[in-house]
Parts: C-alpha cells; structure tokens; sequence
C-alpha cells in the first residue's frame, strides 16, 4: 500500500495510525479528523477537565517525542467515500485517494429536539463542548441532568462536588441497567441518593422552557423542574451517514468482522463507528469505551496490511470504568444474558464490592465498585478464561 488515510483523529484514529507504524508501514500516512484539536483524551472530560483539576495540555494523546510522519488535515469532515476512485471526499472540496481506509469517525451525542438556540443547554462530547459546560458550571445554580447513564452521573458527580445543586432525569426505571442488570444499576445509581442529588426515574422529558435561555426542564407526568443549566445526556449516534451510498454495510454503525474488517476491501473499522462481530456472544456490538479505542485498532491494522488474509482473533472483553463521587466503577464482560449476580467480596451497602455475573453457571462479567485491587486480578481471570 503506498497511502492509508484514517478518517477520524481522536483515540481510535491515532492507535490506527501508531499500529500501522508499529507494524512497519512506511507509506504515506494521512490522517483527517472534522476536530481542529490534536487527539485528545475525552474520559476527563466530564471529570478534572470540567472540575478545572486538568487543563486542555494535559488532554493530549500525542507523546512529545513522538513522530508519525502523518499528514494531519484537521478541521475537515469527510463526506463520502467513493469505492470506485478509493477517494475520500472532504467537505471543503478536497479528495484523499488511498488504497487502505482505517474508519474512526466515533460518534456524536444525542440531542435534544428543539433545544437549539437555547442558551445553557449542552451535550458532552468534544473539547468544545466541555469548555462551553464548564464556563456554565462556573455560574453555579441548579443543574438538571437528562439522562442517568455513565456520562450524565459523572458530571452530576463533578457538578455536586462544585457546590451545584443537581437533578438527574432517566426515562428507564433504573439508570444503568442495560451495562449493568437492573439489580446493579440500582445498586450503582444509589450514589447519587448517597450525596443527597436528586435522581427522578421512569419518567421522561416532554421538553424545555425557558426564552433565551433554559429555565427549566418539563416532565411528561406534568412536573416541572427548574434549571440555570442543563445537560443532555442520552446517548450517541455513529458518524457514518457520510458512507451512505458507498457500499459499506450500516447497521448500527459500520458492521464488521471480528478484526474490523468490513465488506468492502481495503477498509477497516474502528472505534465508537464500528459494529464489531464479538464471538462471545455471537453478535455484532459497539464497544463505546476508552480500552476498545486504545487496543482494537491493532487488529484491524494487522487485517488491512495483510490484505485481509489473516484469521481474525477473539478481541479482548470489552472493559469500562467510571469515576463518580470519588468512587472506582470497573466492568469487563457483557451483563446482556446473565441470568444470575452474586456479590462475591464487600458490601453493596457500603458501596464497595465485587459481583461476578453467569449465565448457565459461566462467567460473563464482572463489576468492581471501590474495589480496584480485587477487580483488576479478576479482571486478569476472566480475560484469561475468555481468551
């Protein structure tokens, strides 16, 4: 291959570009990303970046010493793919021709219909959008998060630990039950209580009020809770509509094999924009989480510069963590499944424990609360028998 461009230039896209390296490529390497940022790492985003404890230096993936001899086009999207060409099409007119195409073009968040324009209504995505959040956080007040899962509780967590007084709104009965079960996610959630944050379940949002700015969030049971700022939390979509038409399968992202590999050749995905094939489960999934973005690349890597004539391994479980309330959440598995839960160390009271979850008597996951060393040798375990 004499050029491998890679769509995307946050996490994924840059474990791409360094395996390819790694792995001897010495071809031109172009690396396009619709952020004008250098790769930076979004897990401190709704954590010491939003609580002012990490500034934007600190966010970057790129090693000073480091030199991928990349062509980096920041700041331009891509707009479509053109099989018959292998050219990228960019969004201000430009076209990259490659014979290899690593996709990492992630994910973006849900919003909110009809919030547009409304001034003190974000999502957390970006860069950009956790330095919007935080010059509101800086007004104090009341902040209403909308959504319950692992981003929404961790800047309710950040916002508390500000001084701010904090609603948290899940639609679901129980916030967190789909990564973790019903039982756990209770379990989980409870944090919130424990800090005395507001946490208003299995109810949804029929809207916004509020002129040019939010004033506070409507409930569809008529309530009406009151808001200087709020965050949106529901949620990502894939970027990929900009591969409509080229011949790649979508289907809750971009569908792939076990290594990345998609239908079309030459072309691998990864990051929060692939449907990966897991083996454990028999079905396609996305990993949304940091580990993923940081170690799958290198199997998709390995498939594209073999030209697709290697056997696709078995990815590692999909691992996450979360910070909230000063408190360590790890997970590694799939909770989809389990037909049972058993607290195996400390005490779900005290919100510190290890729960290992089966299904017909096997392991399928494991969750860790305020539990780091014992999680990470069962971690070690569980990935070994998985494997």
């Amino acid at each position: 291959m004499r050029t491998v461009a890679v769509v995307g230039a946050s996490l994924a896209g840059l474990s791409a570009a360094r395996s390819l390296r790694r792995r001897g490529y010495d071809g031109r390497l172009v690396v396009i990303g619709d952020e004008t940022h250098r790769p930076y790492d979004r897990p401190p985003l709704s954590k010491e970046f939003l609580a002012g404890t990490l500034g934007e230096a600190d966010l970057a993936l790129e090693r000073d010493d480091e030199e991928l001899h990349a062509e980096w086009l920041l700041g331009a999207r891509a707009t479509g793919l053109d099989r018959t060409a292998r050219a990228i099409r960019l969004a201000d007119g430009r076209e990259v021709r490659a014979d290899g195409v690593v996709l990492a073009t992630g994910a973006a968040a849900r919003t909110l219909p009809g919030t547009e324009g409304l001034a003190g209504v974000h999502v957390l995505r970006t860069l950009d959008d956790a330095r919007a959040l935080r010059d509101d956080l800086a007004r104090g007040g009341r902040l209403v998060v909308i959504g319950g899962g692992f981003v929404g509780a961790e800047v309710a967590a950040t916002a508390y630990a500000l001084g701010l007084d904090v609603t948290v709104i899940e639609a679901a009965p129980t916030p967190l039950a789909g990564p973790l079960g019903e039982t756990m996610g209770a379990v989980v959630s409870g944090l919130h209580a424990d800090h005395g944050v507001r946490l208003l379940c299995g109810v949804g949002v029929k809207g916004l009020s509020g002129e040019r700015r939010v004033a506070a969030v409507l409930l569809e049971d008529g309530r009406s809770v009151p808001a200087d700022t709020v965050v949106v939390g529901v949620g990502a979509r894939p970027n990929v509509d900009w591969l409509e038409g080229s011949g790649i399968t979508l289907d809750n992202g971009v569908k792939c094999g076990a290594d990345g590999r998609t239908g079309l050749a030459g072309v691998v995905a990864v990051g929060d924009c692939a449907n990966w094939y897991d083996p454990h489960t028999g079905t396609h999934r996305r990993v949304e989480h940091w580990t993923g973005a940081l170690e799958r690349p290198d199997a998709a890597v390995a498939t594209l510069l073999a030209h697709g004539a290697t056997e696709p391994g078995v990815p590692r479980a999909p691992y996450f963590w979360s910070d909230q309330y000063g408190v360590k959440i790890q997970f590694v598995g799939s909770a989809a499944g389990a037909d049972s839960v058993t607290v195996e160390a400390g005490s779900t009271e005290e919100r510190s424990f290890l729960a290992v979850y089966r299904q017909a008597g096997r392991q399928v996951a494991v969750l860790g609360m305020d539990q780091p060393r014992l999680f990470t040798r069962a971690r070690k375990q569980f990935t070994a028998a998985a494997s």
